[in-house]
């Protein structure tokens, strides 16, 4: 029993010296520079975080542009005010389908009384005039009024007829030319989905409360077919042809994709984000798109001879491109390039490369980072050790 008391604190403070140790795993061996590549040891960890991708002929290349869905304008019809007044009675509503000549709201409206009161006007002067024409006719064939009284009544009849001709086709062009009351009827003049309203009943409209940043009072278009309107940049001015193919990817669809046509493309530079503008049309019959949804158009492009590489694996240095090339398992080596085209995804490059090398397309930076370590390292090594100074020789005595 003594010796074992005798024991415990031994045993005790290897236990303690057990847990007070803060030794660390030894670090793996740092990738050296043999000429011009880098070697990394064999199992190293940082080789686990290198994306490897292979260099393919370039032929084509998917060139991916942002987009947005807007209202096909070719079947759309934004309406406005005519006459000024106040809203009566609102007939249709968001969602509501209408034909050409449905009526979307009713207006009480003085301003259209006016020209009903002027249509009214010219129908009766038109036709006192025609009964004035028939009796200067009767009595110049009698001989009793002279030629140019008569000629003087036929221009009194015509310019009446005239004046009444284009006041009823005023009104009748936003209502009825029958009486005078006042009732403006709001209608659309084509077929479709009322997609906007903007009044309210009893609201006062004036017909100076239109154009650019006015709502309309409603907005009709037909949503079974969209446009797209696609950004693109000046390097891909020559992919989005009119008349050419194009795939709508909505990410808020789950990067569902619908197929598109280009229809029409600037011929300028838009100065303010420096891209030109392509217009393209989609069909909805689903009705699965909706105005204002953002997406990516992907076109494909004709590229010329030379290898396609991500744009990940090509970083610039002053004005010289360059790729990390792996030419064996862990052995990478820098190459300078020629570049043809450089989009968002892939990159040609026309120089420099071959199809089937392997290129570094994941932590090109971790892998430039270690190369440069590297080469400070064998920099460092390769110069001549300094001569000890006299406060070295002095304590070395």
């Amino acid at each position: 029993m003594k010796q074992a008391f005798r024991f415990a604190p031994v045993i005790l403070a290897a236990f303690i010296a057990a847990c007070h140790d803060t030794r660390q795993p030894a670090e793996p061996a740092a990738p050296i520079l043999q000429g011009q590549q880098l070697r990394f040891p064999p199992g190293h960890p940082q080789l686990a975080q290198i994306g490897i991708a292979v260099a393919v002929p370039g032929k084509t290349a998917t060139i991916e542009m942002p987009a947005r869905v807007v209202w096909n304008e070719e079947r759309t019809q934004r309406i406005y005010p005519a006459f000024a007044g106040r809203v009566s009675r609102i007939v249709a509503d968001i969602g509501q389908p209408v034909h050409p000549g449905s009526v979307l709201a009713m207006l009480a409206s003085p301003d259209f009384g006016v020209a009903q009161a002027d249509t009214a006007k010219a129908q009766v002067d038109a036709s006192l005039t025609q009964r004035t024409l028939r009796r200067q006719r009767e009595l110049f064939d009698a001989g009793i009024v002279a030629r140019k009284d008569f000629e003087a009544a036929e221009a009194d009849a015509a310019r009446a007829q005239t004046e009444a001709q284009r006041a009823t086709a005023r009104t009748r062009m936003y209502g009825s030319a029958a009486d005078v009351n006042q009732s403006l009827a709001i209608t659309t003049g084509i077929a479709g989905i009322v997609v906007e309203r903007n009044l309210t009943p009893g609201q006062e409209l004036r017909p100076d409360q239109s154009g650019p940043g006015v709502p309309p009072l409603f907005v009709v278009s037909d949503p079974t077919s969209l446009w797209v309107q696609i950004d693109a940049r000046e390097g891909e001015a020559p992919a989005p042809r009119r008349g050419s193919k194009f795939e709508l990817v909505v990410p808020s669809l789950g990067n569902e994709r619908f197929e598109g046509r280009i229809t029409a493309a600037a011929d300028f530079i838009d100065p303010a984000t420096r891209t030109i503008k392509v217009r393209g049309i989609v069909d909805n019959k689903d009705r699965k798109l909706k105005a204002e949804m953002l997406a990516n158009a992907r076109v494909e492009r004709m590229l010329g001879s030379g290898v396609l590489v991500p744009s990940s694996s090509v970083s610039l240095r002053g004005d010289q491109h360059w790729v990390m090339v792996q030419v064996q398992p862990g052995v990478f080596e820098p190459r300078d390039v020629e570049v043809g085209y450089q989009g968002p995804r892939d990159v040609l490059v026309t120089k420099g490369l071959e199809a089937g090398d392997s290129v570094v397309s994941d932590n090109l930076l971790l892998v430039a980072r270690q190369y440069r370590l590297a080469l400070d390292a064998a920099a460092q090594s390769a110069r001549p050790a300094s001569s000890p100074s006299l406060g070295q020789k002095a304590a070395a005595r």
